[in-house]
């Protein structure tokens, strides 16, 4: 095992260890003495069955996920070629060999294995095999795969959120998050998570730049979901990995994280913890759910869509944007035309009435990814609802225009009120024994067609349509596209 050769592992699909049990099966079958037979002591055990030296590559399966050592079909051959040429005698290839189609598609270690203590260091191997394929896999966005992992109940699924300066990227502006801890939840028996009791959040705007940068294509919103927290920027940092810290189990070369985490279009996020040098687990799995929606929509599991910018079908390996993928949860789902991908699809489910809560708020953004993900793995996730605010605001709703406080504000009676903030307005909470007249609270108003675009009612009559009725959304002018990107191609798409 000491030789250092790569190889391409298409045509290694025959697991190794499977190889000696069809044989044996084989024997069996057609009541052979292989015991009283010259070259039967090559069968006695595993480890004589070794000696053979086979070449061998570890791999894990592209539809199971499991890792195996496989060899390659003329291997067997030559095996069996050695048996005829030392012994005379000619055996055929036994069935019900073990098959592998190799998830891997890069070059892989060649190695030789000849008995079984290299045999057994080579399979210690490969639980790490598996935890490298399956980050792949739900990096890459693989339905069955992300799937899988939320179905097993044990993960803690985290979704992030930065807003940055639209000139300078690193220039964060603020921070949100939610989490779901699904392991906690199956424990106490309540499953499926409901977003609005068993969500953790939180949003932190950065002090620094408040009033002082403002964004013109994507203006920041207060969040809609609690209460802010004003922060200065040199303790970000440490908040996030505070955060990150509370819900990750410790680094595993052989197990995934028991965190996951969640983002849309999350290289952009990506991006700015390296740049706070945040420590996140090596074993950790990401989920782009930009990429997971695509993925799903090329597999014919999200139904029949029109395109966000036009009236045409919806071209498969196309992205959506944040504001177009949360709109594609409100319409009614829809099998495709051809009955193949019909057969794949899940019952039509209601369409979904949204919160109305504005994007472009790291809060909002990070609580709705997390819906979302939640929403396309489990379609009768209950909608979240807005937290409401009580208390009266004394400044505009937006972050442009909250001012900033650097006198207290004296009360009536020379009292000094409390200083909170809700999203980004500025709240006044006076002592008891202060009346204060009744101030009305400012609001921006919010449509879903000022989310969206003004939605259109079409009705298509194609042949593959079957006069299934679509909805459309126009996106909004001035879309980031450094986090929001619509309709990109599947090229661009990839990591």
């Amino acid at each position: 095992m000491t030789d250092f050769t790569l190889v391409d592992p298409k045509g290694w699909e025959y697991d190794l260890h499977s190889v000696y049990s069809a044989y044996i099966g084989y024997f069996q079958m057609y009541n052979i003495p292989w015991y009283d037979r010259s070259w039967g002591h090559l069968f006695e055990t595993f480890e004589e069955f070794l000696a053979f030296s086979w070449p061998v590559i570890t791999v894990t399966d592209a539809w199971t996920g499991r890792a195996h050592i496989v060899t390659r079909l003329n291997s067997i051959g030559a095996f069996l070629k050695m048996i005829k040429t030392r012994f005379g005698e000619t055996l055929p290839q036994a069935p019900n060999i073990l098959q592998v189609t190799p998830f891997e598609t890069a070059s892989r270690h060649l190695r030789h294995v000849a008995d079984y203590s290299s045999y057994k260091k080579l399979h210690s191997t490969l639980p790490a095999a598996v935890l490298s394929a399956l980050k792949a896999r739900v990096r890459a966005g693989e339905p069955k795969a992300i799937k899988e992992v939320w179905d097993k109940k044990d993960k803690t699924f985290l979704a992030i959120d930065f807003e940055w300066n639209e000139r300078n990227e690193k220039t964060v502006l603020e921070w949100g998050y939610a989490a779901v801890r699904c392991g906690h939840l199956e424990a106490l028996g309540h499953w499926p998570p409901v977003p609005d009791t068993n969500y953790r959040k939180g949003h932190y705007i950065v002090s620094d730049y408040v009033d002082k940068v403002t964004n013109k294509y994507s203006p920041t919103y207060p969040w809609q979901f609690g209460e802010s927290q004003v922060i200065a920027k040199a303790k970000l940092p440490q908040i996030i990995q505070a955060v990150i810290s509370s819900l990750a189990s410790p680094n595993s070369e052989t197990a995934p994280n028991d965190l996951v985490l969640v983002a849309h279009n999350i290289h952009g996020d990506l991006a700015r913890l390296e740049e706070m040098k945040i420590k996140l687990p090596q074993n950790m799995l990401v989920i782009d759910t930009m990429i997971y929606e695509r993925s799903l929509y090329s597999n014919g599991l999200r139904g029949v869509m029109q395109d966000p910018k036009s009236d045409k079908p919806r071209v498969a390996g196309s992205s959506l944007s944040f504001e177009n993928l949360l709109y594609s949860l409100t319409l009614p789902s829809s099998p495709l035309g051809t009955p193949s991908s019909a057969s794949r699809q899940p019952s039509p489910q209601p369409p979904v009435v949204l919160p109305k809560c504005t994007l472009h708020n790291a809060g909002n953004d990070s609580f709705m990814c997390l819906f979302a993900l939640q929403k396309l793995l489990v379609p009768k996730t209950a909608t979240p609802t807005i937290a409401k605010k009580t208390r009266p605001t004394l400044a505009a709703n937006k972050f442009n225009s909250a001012p900033l406080l650097s006198t207290p504000m004296m009360g009536f009676n020379g009292a000094s009120p409390t200083i909170h903030y809700t999203g980004f307005t500025a709240i006044a909470t006076m002592p008891p024994s202060v009346s204060m007249p009744s101030m009305p609270r400012s609001s921006s108003a919010y449509d879903l067609a000022d989310e969206f675009g003004q939605i259109q009612l079409s009705t298509s009559r194609g042949n593959n349509s079957g006069g299934v009725q679509n909805l459309t959304a126009p996106t909004r002018p001035g879309d980031r596209t450094s986090r929001h990107s619509s309709n990109v191609s599947a090229a661009k798409g990839k990591e």
